[in-house]
């Protein structure tokens, strides 16, 4: 007897379960060392300008470097995922990434140290859309926002473990300690190859019928594995390229509006975490204590990733971008006139929350847009362009800090890409509405 199963709303329809805490847990896991990625090189900035006697606009061009290669990464390994699969390029770009880390803290000479950082970041850019593209398709209905939420708190707390090596290695082992410590991931992968589920979508397009029924039975113990059963997955009608999709069915404008509200949050992230010790110095603490606002920075983060999790779950994820979005815009101008101490700790820890927080947000509001065929080539491509505000942001600031610029004004150039993106995002949700959400059924049947 042939039976019919969409088995894209089988995933939404399932409870939370093992399976699912599995695929948070190295989720998490790995977002993690892309976070302690994002802050480490901002903690060894001031010692390697020291070490290696390089311009704070040469440092800023270093760090660019790894954005550079997470640019490419995404563009790359988030358009290869819709067709190889998830699991297998997230297990080639953690190898890349660790390897990398590892080569960084043994780089003899700062133009070879640029080298390895770019191919980090390719490593780097390649995995995080995938993981995303991956736990947002196996998250249940009304769960997606929280989800994802909890492995970029993942990403925030990788950002706070490198703030806290980083006050405690430094001093004691080198600067270089700190990349060592980012390789660890390199031991991970036989688990990952063992724990990872394969994307649904590619079992499909496999004709992986076994697959597909597997990983059925443990998200729902209730469903019983048939013969000559049919797979279907919910699928927009496409053209041939993976790419030109983003902008059929009215996506046109909302991709670019997407594009330009990844560039700017991530050219604040990236902004503040690597140029917020240098500014702390130049404005008279010491860098043990400017090492502490990125802690704080840091904190605010994982905090933030967590709370703005649930309440885009209830009030819409495009609303609490918006409100978010405005927040860091005011935190971080403050930044530049607060005095007291307390007070300064407390605005570098709701910006982090504003910045880390909206930027973990835009992934399950890009992901919403797109059906699960084209998810990983969306957020790849948003990721990727995105990124040249990334690399914008480390730039700028080590041109700041060379043009001699107060204090007050290197803090609000960071912040008015916050009022651009919350334009962005506003015009974004005008454009969701008019998305095409009639879908054709993608068949793959078993045999």
């Amino acid at each position: 007897m042939h039976t019919t199963t969409n088995a894209e709303q089988m995933l939404e329809q399932t409870k939370f379960n093992k399976f699912h805490g599995m695929l948070l847990f190295w989720g998490a896991i790995l977002m993690l060392f892309d976070g302690y990625d994002l802050v480490v090189y901002g903690a060894v900035v001031p010692t390697i300008i020291d070490e290696w006697g390089i311009s704070t606009v040469e440092a800023g061009m270093y760090g660019s470097y790894a954005l550079f290669g997470m640019m490419f990464g995404a563009f790359i390994f988030g358009t290869l995922a819709d067709k190889l699969g998830r699991k297998k390029i997230i297990l080639i770009c953690v190898s890349i990434f660790s390897l990398f880390m590892l080569f960084s803290g043994l780089a003899p000479t700062p133009e070879l140290f640029g080298v390895f950082r770019f191919i980090t970041g390719l490593g780097l850019g390649g995995m995080m859309p995938n993981v995303i593209g991956l736990i947002s398709e196996y998250s249940p209905k009304g769960l997606r926002s929280r989800m994802i939420a909890t492995i970029m708190a993942g990403y925030s707390i990788g950002g706070v473990v490198a703030a806290l090596l980083s006050m405690v290695l430094i001093s004691k082992f080198g600067w270089e300690s700190v990349f060592f410590f980012g390789a660890l991931p390199i031991l991970f992968i036989p688990f990952l190859m063992k724990s990872l589920p394969e994307s649904i979508g590619t079992l499909v397009a496999k004709n992986d019928h076994k697959g597909i029924q597997n990983i059925l039975v443990k998200l729902n113990p209730n469903y019983k594995p048939k013969m000559n059963e049919t797979f279907v997955l919910n699928k927009s009608k496409e053209t041939s390229s993976p790419v030109k999709n983003l902008f059929t069915e009215n996506r046109a404008l909302l991709t670019v509006m997407i594009w330009l509200t990844y560039g700017m949050s991530l050219l604040m992230l990236y902004g503040l975490n690597t140029w917020l010790p240098k500014f702390m110095t130049e404005a008279g603490f010491p860098l043990g204590s400017s090492l502490s606002f990125l802690l704080a920075l840091n904190v605010g983060a994982t905090v933030g990733a967590i709370l703005m999790g649930w309440v885009a779950d209830r009030w819409g994820v495009g609303k609490a971008l918006i409100l978010f979005f405005l927040i860091a815009f005011a935190t971080i101008t403050s930044l530049g006139f607060a005095k007291n101490m307390i007070l300064l700790y407390v605005l570098v820890a709701i910006a982090g929350a504003a910045t880390v927080g909206t930027q973990n947000l835009t992934h399950s509001y890009t992901s919403q847009f797109y059906p699960v065929t084209m998810r990983s080539t969306a957020l790849g491509w948003a990721l990727g362009i995105g990124r040249i505000g990334g690399i914008m942001g480390p730039t700028i600031g080590g041109i700041l800090l060379t043009s001699g610029l107060t204090l007050q004004l290197n803090f609000l150039v960071f912040a008015i890409p916050g009022i651009i993106a919350a334009l962005a995002v506003f015009i974004a949700n005008q454009q969701g509405k008019k998305v095409n959400t009639n879908e054709q059924p993608l068949k793959a049947k078993a045999n």
